[in-house]
């Protein structure tokens, strides 16, 4: 199975609600995160994706999205290695996303990072190569930057995807656009929003190997 849909937006602007609508619409699996947990030793091949190989047919087998980091650190290889399938970009007002992503996910990298289990470090020690350093420079603490380089992103979205493959998506848009986008039919469900600063840390603080690239679609 080849990916259909390459999620290019980063953590923290729905990808948790928009893996379950996905898969609700039948692309499924949706990999986030979430599934290097289940996957450990997907941690090593990202990091070596990072460093240059091409790991994708191991890595998503039995996959037909892919959306949150770390899939979204690679989006412009990913657009060129499967070239059927549509890059579909999140998007979130960029100072809503950055206290969000500082209250969440940025500390629990930096947390994590610290913990004492060695399977949950590995992990971390990948999103703080890719994420951390490879994406923001080191820096997770200095707003401007971490903003200007959010909305970088986008405009290299914007810029280098083909119009014909390009779908743009605000989670709090609901069922309508998403399905418009993809030629679905609109379920007959509320579109999920999952994952909430608060569902965030209480999941961390129960099930802290939850991956860190967990998003929400809640827009809090």
């Amino acid at each position: 199975m080849a990916l259909q849909i390459i999620g290019a937006g980063f953590g923290r602007t729905g990808t948790l609600s928009l893996k379950l609508a996905l898969e609700r619409l039948g692309f499924s699996k949706c990999y986030h995160m979430a599934e290097v947990m289940g996957h450990p030793r997907h941690a090593e091949l990202w990091l070596d994706a990072w460093r240059g190989d091409d790991p994708w047919e191991r890595m998503f087998e039995g996959y037909a999205a892919a959306v949150d980091w770390p899939a979204a650190a690679f989006w412009p290889r990913l657009m060129e290695f499967y070239p059927h399938a549509k890059v579909l970009l999140t998007v979130r007002d960029a100072e809503r996303w950055y206290t969000s992503a500082a209250n969440t996910i940025f500390r629990s990298m930096q947390d994590g990072l610290r913990s004492p289990d060695s399977t949950r470090r590995e992990r971390l020690r990948m999103a703080h190569e890719i994420i951390v350093e490879g994406t923001f420079g080191g820096d997770l603490d200095d707003k401007a930057n971490a903003i200007a380089v959010y909305e970088a992103n986008i405009a290299r979205v914007h810029r280098d995807v083909p119009a014909d493959r390009l779908i743009v998506f605000d989670p709090k848009d609901g069922w309508r656009p998403l399905c418009d986008a993809l030629d679905a039919a609109v379920p007959d469900e509320p579109y999920p929003h999952v994952n909430t600063t608060g569902e965030f840390h209480e999941r961390w603080r129960l099930n802290a190997p939850n991956a860190p690239g967990e998003d929400a679609s809640a827009q809090r």
